[in-house]
């Protein structure tokens, strides 16, 4: 007769590397059904500012983490992003501007229809600037100086006698107040508000400054073009006369303490998202909520951008790097947002 002592550990052992197999695949399986976003999709929204992907990207890596299905992202202005996410047609956009989007926040049904928490990015300025050697040399310190047809000559760049400014590309928001500006601090008569594509407008003011000419432009930061053109040493920011800004940032105060007065509040940058989804997806609300982002770190990675990285591969890496660099920071947001939904 067989001794089976010898033989059943042998025949056992197939059936049990089979059953371990089998437990942990019923792991994994368990572990992936826990993750809050399994099966729900995400339409994530951009402008057409490729430095915002940088910020975008970030908060795509969380909610993979997560679990969501994200698409790729969509590029659309901000006017039309934020009526897209008030009806369900896309997700969320990582760079609402408070309060410059305001009217955008409130034409597309405001808190009834959008979702905004938290503070993604904070103390994004924005103004305009001048180059140094002029203001030295004219004593000029406010846009409101412009209104003199001699002083704006200095800033003409195609002959008209008017100063051009090099301004923001219509359907960003900016080039509403920059509008309302103009009118309200009577320089009309003697600036041109120069629109188009900012990238290309502002390399050709960044020639001109380097060539030595004048220049006189509007920008903000979080943005590369504050390391190219360095406040205090390149260029200097102006005044205003007074606050003046349009719609619902009209009550809004300017000054600084220090009775400094650029003509714009200090933003806000938060992820807006669709009010609907907000409430159906805990982790997601939650994920949203609580990332933040140094306005240096966007600096930083916009430079690089600025400086050649700008492939998509580029800023995946940059992404990647960044994460990794703040790890505990990225694992405490994807727990937070995980706790949210139990």
């Amino acid at each position: 007769m067989t001794d089976l002592r010898h033989i059943l550990p042998r025949l056992l052992r197939p059936a049990a590397a089979a059953l371990l197999a089998l437990g942990a695949t019923f792991t994994l399986a368990a572990q992936a059904s826990e993750l809050p976003g399994q099966g729900v999709k995400v339409q994530p929204l951009q402008s057409s500012i490729a430095e915002e992907t940088f910020q975008t990207l970030l908060v795509v890596r969380g909610l993979q983490k997560l679990g969501y299905d994200v698409q790729p992202i969509k590029e659309i202005e901000y006017a039309t992003a934020h009526v897209a996410l008030a009806n369900g047609d896309a997700t969320f956009m990582a760079d609402h501007w408070d309060p410059l989007h305001a009217d955008f926040y409130k034409n597309a049904g405001g808190d009834a229809k959008l979702w905004r928490k938290g503070a993604y990015s904070t103390n994004a300025a924005q103004g305009y600037l001048i180059d140094k050697k002029t203001a030295d040399a004219h004593q000029i310190t406010s846009i409101a100086q412009l209104k003199d047809p001699q002083i704006a000559k200095l800033f003409d760049t195609n002959g008209d006698g008017k100063a051009d400014l090099t301004g923001c590309t219509p359907g960003w928001g900016c080039e509403a107040a920059i509008e309302h500006q103009l009118t309200a601090y009577g320089l009309r008569a003697t600036v041109t508000h120069v629109q188009g594509s900012y990238p290309a407008l502002m390399a050709d003011t960044i020639a001109r400054f380097k060539a030595g000419q004048p220049v006189l432009y509007y920008t903000w930061t979080p943005y590369w073009v504050s390391a190219e053109l360095r406040p205090g040493k390149d260029v200097v920011w102006l005044q205003v006369p007074f606050t003046a800004l349009p719609g619902d940032q009209a009550g809004l105060k300017t000054a600084l303490p220090d009775g400094r007065n650029y003509g714009f509040p200090l933003n806000t940058q938060k992820i807006v998202a669709n009010k609907a989804f907000a409430e159906k997806n805990p982790a997601a609300a939650k994920l949203f909520e609580v990332m933040q982002l140094p306005v240096a770190d966007i600096n930083a990675q916009n430079l690089a951008m600025k400086n050649g990285q700008k492939q998509s591969a580029d800023i995946e890496r940059h992404v990647d790097g960044w994460i990794r660099a703040h790890q505990k920071t990225f694992d405490g947001w994807v727990d937070s947002a995980k706790a949210a939904a139990r």
